[in-house]
């Protein structure tokens, strides 16, 4: 386990400097010019000459691989840089959001594992019953409905037509301090939309794996033994059957990331997404390569989790990959 996790560990770093790369060198082609948005509107009226010097003070006028290399040989001794569009360090900007961001993705995926789980366990006990039926239905619904969407109708039933919850924000608008109340209920809708956007792909493989393994012989054998169905379902198929779902965690981490941007968007939660966008608009050079970065980084370690998980589960498959 340690000689994998260490050659991960190495090949992740030629992954991240080419990421980082890759973010100077499309920010440097985009047609956004970071100076006029740094400005803002004073940029309207500035001259010419005062946008040169602006531009120098920044550093934007040097050549994209020199911005990143001064970046990056920063950012090895812990200075990601200032924020051109926060005003402020990129460190401190992240440290302020990430913990959010954190929450809302933790509490979503515990959702998306808890519920796809039980609920194709169900399914798979009674394949072809009215509960396989309706949830495998929903499940492929699900799948093409994007985030954004699910968040909408989510603020329009829960909180427009029926009131129970908030439509959005880290608490309520009066409130004078941040309260664990108020964020809990806050945190419920886009947590539960985030979690039923990934919720599909578990169902979908919890089912199929858990049907398949209550075909197979080890199985069929623990019946003929006179093993209840419970102990059958849950110590034999449901320990076989949860294998391919070990592999899932870390292929939904990408869209995990993504599906939690337009989440946090859609309820104007206080997470990395605003600044991402406005990273991204404004091509705040500094902020958006470490947001790239730390996307990137959680992506590797989702990937390095499974393979982990995988490994302890099914000793056969043992850690030399």
């Amino acid at each position: 386990m340690a000689r994998m996790t260490g050659r991960r560990l190495l090949s992740a770093a030629p992954v991240l400097l080419a990421v980082t790369l890759g973010v100077f060198a499309v920010a440097a082609l985009s047609p956004f010019d970071p100076v006029k948005a740094y400005a803002g509107t004073a940029g309207l009226t500035a001259s010419a000459a005062e946008l040169d010097q602006l531009r120098a003070n920044l550093g934007a006028d040097r050549p994209f691989p020199a911005r990143w290399w001064d970046w990056l040989t920063s950012a090895l001794t812990g200075d990601l840089g200032n924020s051109t569009t926060l005003r402020g360090p990129v460190a401190d900007a992240i440290a302020e959001r990430l913990g959010w961001s954190a929450l809302l993705a933790g509490c979503a995926f515990a959702v998306a594992v808890l519920l796809g789980t039980a609920l194709g366990v169900l399914a798979a006990r009674r394949r072809g019953g009215a509960l396989d039926r309706t949830v495998s239905a929903l499940a492929y619904t699900l799948e093409a409905a994007p985030a954004f969407w699910l968040g909408l109708l989510a603020i329009w039933l829960f909180a427009v037509r029926l009131g129970v919850l908030p439509s959005g924000g880290l608490t309520d608008a009066a409130a004078d301090t941040v309260t664990a109340g108020q964020v809990a209920s806050h945190l419920v809708l886009p947590a539960l939309v985030l979690g039923i956007s990934q919720l599909p792909w578990f169902f979908l493989y919890v089912r199929q794996g858990v049907a398949d393994a209550l075909d197979e012989d080890p199985v069929r054998g623990a019946r003929a033994r006179g093993l209840s169905p419970r102990r059958v379902l849950v110590g034999h198929a449901l320990r076989s059957g949860m294998l391919p779902v070990l592999t899932l965690i870390g292929s939904r981490v990408p869209e995990l990331i993504t599906g939690a941007l337009l989440v946090e968007t859609v309820f104007s939660w206080p997470g990395i997404a605003a600044a991402t966008v406005q990273a991204a608009t404004s091509v705040d050079f500094p902020l958006l390569a470490a947001l790239t970065v730390l996307a990137t980084v959680a992506v590797l370690a989702g990937n390095l989790l499974s393979d982990l998980l995988y490994g302890l589960a099914d000793p056969r498959v043992g850690f030399d990959g």
